[in-house]
Formats: C-alpha cells, sequence, structure tokens
C-alpha cells in the first residue's frame, strides 16, 4: 500500500492509452498538487490550534512532501519525520530538502502504515495525516497507533480532500457537456468498492480512538485556472490517471471526447483551455491527546 497526498487520490499508473497523451505519473501529480494548493495547505497550518510550537511532527502518507514543507515554514524550530510506502516518493523528498537547505530538518521513514507494527516515530507534537487516512485498510487501528505516540497534549490534524477536485466548467466539452461530472460519478462508484473510508466523518473515529477533537473546519477551493499554467497540467495528470482506470465505465462518446481532452497535439486539449478553475473542498480535523 502507498500512503500518498491527492493529495492522492490516484492508485493506479497511468495506462499508456494513447500515444500522444501525456504521461504525469503520480510524483508529478504530487507535486503539482503541492503547487496549486499551496496557499491552502499554509492557511490549514496557520489555524492549527496548537498550544506551543511543535518540536517533532510527523507525516504520515508525506508522498512528496506537499505537507511537509509548509510544516517547516510555518514551525522554524522543528524538525520533521516524513513517513511513506513509496521509497521513489521518499527520495524525491530528501531531493527537495537538500535544495531548500533544510535536509538536517527532515527524516524519512519507509513504512507500510496498514501494517500491525509500525517503525518507532518517536514522540511527536504534532502528526499531520494529509489526503492518507482514507487509503488505510484497517483506520481504526492506525488512529490508535497514533494516538499512543503522540506525546500528551499532542495534536493530530486529519486533512482529506473531497473526492478528485473539479476543473472544467459544467458546459464542456461543448459536444459533451457535463463530461466530467461523469467521469467523476464513474471513478467515485470504483473507489467506494475500494476505499470504503474516503468522505468519511473522522470526527466520530477520532474520538473513538481517545483523541478529543477540538476543532473540525471545511474549506472551499476554488482557484483560477489563468493563475498558473501548473492547473492545466495537474488537470490534464489527474484525468489521465482517471482515464486509466475508469475507460470502460465510459460511454464510447464519453470516452471519444475524454481522449480529445488528453490529446496534447490537439486543438481541444485541456492544456489549451483557459476557463480551468480547481474546485474541491478540504476538511480538516484537529484532535488532541489528553
Amino acid at each position: 500500500m502507498t500512503q500518498t497526498h491527492p493529495q492522492s487520490h490516484h492508485h493506479a499508473a497511468p495506462h499508456a492509452h494513447h500515444q500522444q497523451h501525456g504521461t504525469v505519473g503520480q510524483a508529478e501529480i504530487l507535486d503539482l498538487d503541492a503547487e496549486v494548493l499551496a496557499e491552502h495547505t499554509a492557511a490549514i497550518t496557520a489555524w492549527l490550534p496548537l498550544h506551543t510550537a511543535p518540536h517533532h511532527i510527523v507525516d504520515l502518507g508525506c508522498g512528496t512532501g506537499a505537507g511537509t514543507f509548509p510544516l517547516l515554514d510555518r514551525f522554524p524550530d522543528s524538525h520533521v519525520t516524513a513517513v511513506d510506502a513509496s521509497a521513489d516518493h521518499l527520495r524525491r523528498l530528501r531531493t527537495k530538502a537538500c535544495a531548500r537547505g533544510v535536509e538536517e530538518r527532515v527524516r524519512t521513514v519507509q513504512a507500510d502504515l496498514d501494517e500491525a507494527a509500525w517503525p518507532d516515530l518517536g514522540s511527536p507534537d504534532l502528526v499531520w495525516a494529509s489526503a492518507s487516512m482514507h487509503h488505510m485498510t484497517h483506520p481504526a487501528r492506525a488512529l490508535r497507533t497514533v494516538h499512543d505516540a503522540l506525546a500528551p497534549g499532542g495534536l493530530f490534524a486529519v486533512v482529506e480532500l473531497a473526492g478528485h477536485p473539479r476543473f472544467l466548467p459544467k458546459s464542456a466539452p461543448e459536444d459533451r457537456p457535463g463530461l466530467e461530472e461523469r467521469v467523476h460519478a464513474a471513478a467515485d462508484r470504483l473507489q467506494a468498492e475500494h476505499m470504503p473510508h474516503r468522505g468519511a466523518d473522522w470526527g466520530p473515529m477520532l474520538t473513538a480512538a481517545g483523541f478529543t477533537v477540538e476543532d473540525e473546519r471545511t474549506i472551499a477551493v476554488n482557484i483560477e485556472g489563468s493563475r498558473s499554467d501548473a492547473i492545466g497540467r495537474y488537470a490534464d495528470g489527474i484525468l489521465q490517471r482517471i482515464r486509466s482506470v475508469i475507460a470502460e465505465r465510459l460511454s464510447p462518446e464519453d470516452l471519444a471526447a475524454l481522449d480529445q481532452l488528453l490529446d496534447t497535439s490537439s486543438p481541444h486539449s485541456i492544456l489549451r483551455r483557459d476557463d480551468l478553475t480547481v474546485r474541491t473542498e478540504r476538511t480538516v480535523w484537529a484532535a488532541r491527546r489528553i
């Protein structure tokens, strides 16, 4: 199992379904996710109801560092233990840490968080889990493990996205309006079969694990695409990966329209559109070990 960040709602490698389609990998999507949602992530780290600035932070399912680096920026006297199942993601994170000159503040740990026994993560003041908890096969056990690892009074921040972001206007594309919603509906049905905890209310589960939930907040994300060409690449990468697993669930007409959006040589490529926005929600639960 790979714990990833949106940020990874992406669970299968993209197939080479069309030679003109892009081949954005999971790590690249995580990097784009971090870039596009950077302001929102910084706002969440600033909101956390901490009594004192944390010194030791654990980032569970860190991916390529979408949470690690905002946390290091927010808490300049802290160090982060970044945990993920993917060696590639951790190598990428270490490379970034070196480039930023913060390698001495980052420790990486490769671990499958679905294993009953976790590696020793120390006694952190803050544990951060962004878009990773819904990947857990045994979330109740994982929550208890986090509770027992936290220092007394420590905080656990669970951040989840409300499904895949939306990018296109509802009227798009012209010949198949509403395509994106139909694509996401097919993806949601498939993921519900494999990840029943995606979209869950983590409040009761945190309470059952012994935490006191101090606050919960849902933040609307609505980012205009004109601000960054990264949004086009982000949209392309996410839709590529969705297509790789739900192609057979789409009508031939919808599949053809999606392929046209993902054909980077087409004048109708999603990369050429100037009307993209990033629309989703992030919910944050702040839970304390008393």
